[in-house]
């Protein structure tokens, strides 16, 4: 038998280009790659390094105490970080069933023509600066607070056992309740945008069985749609609770900015963000050492939340067989 072989064809111009432009694209993905992570890590060790003169004196008394006195040079972080992260959790705690709610109001049972224009008021909410809510709520949420919420508050809530304590406090109207307030109604456009533009990708044929099989809006929501969406959903709540921990402006407007400890969510308080956007352009050498030091501490805890969903999706997308 005979085998005809066949002459190698050279690789025309067009090739030789396309395979060139190829590397050229994959080079310049992994450089931006590469520069998110330099930046990160840039950001994160510069922190750290301006605050080594308060973690070489303090050590890691510096996140478990809570004097914070400049004069005397003591500084203790405790106080900030426990703001930081109780009005973050205020905030989910009504922001996200708020949220839910606005989500399937617009896809399930607002009318058609409604649900353009009250989507599109929500979506521009999100885009008002935030020292426009930090006024509003020292203007208008800070004496409704003072004259209604927190008598109301002292009278009924103040008395319950083990919980009692953290409803007790002067009629102020600012502290770490209101700035959890405000901080829900600001990250509610964000997390209602998410889940209403998930919501939208379930199939409707799966609503409507539901719904021939005698299931109510309620038992469709939470057996179909949050089922089919959770892993998004999650994602957009873990994004509101981000936008959460690092507000600055409209939280230093209505937390009260005390740097001392109270358990009380009536009480003036104070967070990480707030305290450096107050006290930066004054700080010198070892308080400048320290704030620079919390803003390493607010950067870990936004990083430990962000790994914490991205586990929690993981988890998800595993149970579901991705």
């Amino acid at each position: 038998m005979n085998t005809t072989t066949l002459p190698a064809t050279a690789p025309s111009r067009r090739d030789v280009l396309d395979a060139r432009n190829d590397r050229l694209f994959r080079y310049a993905l992994n450089a931006t790659v590469a520069l998110v992570l330099v930046a990160l890590a840039g950001a994160a060790l510069s922190m750290l390094w301006g605050g080594r003169h308060v973690l070489a004196t303090s050590g890691l008394d510096f996140f478990i105490t809570t004097e914070w006195n400049p004069v005397e040079d003591k500084y203790g972080a405790l106080v900030p970080i426990y703001g930081t992260v109780i009005t973050a959790l205020i905030a989910m705690l009504i922001a996200v069933p708020v949220s839910f709610g606005i989500a399937f109001f617009l896809t399930e049972v607002a009318p058609r023509w409604l649900r353009a224009p009250v989507a599109t008021a929500i979506e521009l909410l999100a885009g008002i600066p935030s020292i426009i809510y930090g006024m509003w709520g020292l203007f208008v949420l800070v004496p409704v607070m003072t004259e209604y919420v927190t008598p109301w508050l002292n009278d009924h809530a103040g008395e319950l056992p083990v919980i009692g304590r953290f409803f007790q406090g002067p009629p102020l109207g600012i502290g770490m309740l209101t700035a959890g307030i405000v901080l829900a109604i600001m990250v509610i456009p964000f997390i209602s945008s998410v889940m209403r533009e998930v919501f939208l990708t379930v199939p409707t044929r799966l609503k409507e069985s539901a719904y021939a099989l005698g299931s109510t809006r309620w038992e469709v929501s939470w057996d179909i749609v949050l089922p089919y969406t959770r892993s998004a959903v999650i994602g957009g709540i873990f994004l509101g609770l981000g936008r959460a921990l690092g507000e600055t402006m409209a939280v230093a407007f209505v937390i009260g900015n005390s740097v001392n400890f109270s358990a009380s969510l009536l009480e003036p308080g104070t967070t990480i963000a707030a305290l450096i956007a107050n006290d930066f352009g004054e700080a010198t050498e070892t308080y400048r050492s320290a704030l620079l030091l919390l803003g390493f501490v607010l950067f870990v805890v936004t990083f430990v939340v962000l790994a914490l969903a991205r586990l929690m999706l993981m988890q998800l997308s595993r149970k579901e067989g991705n």
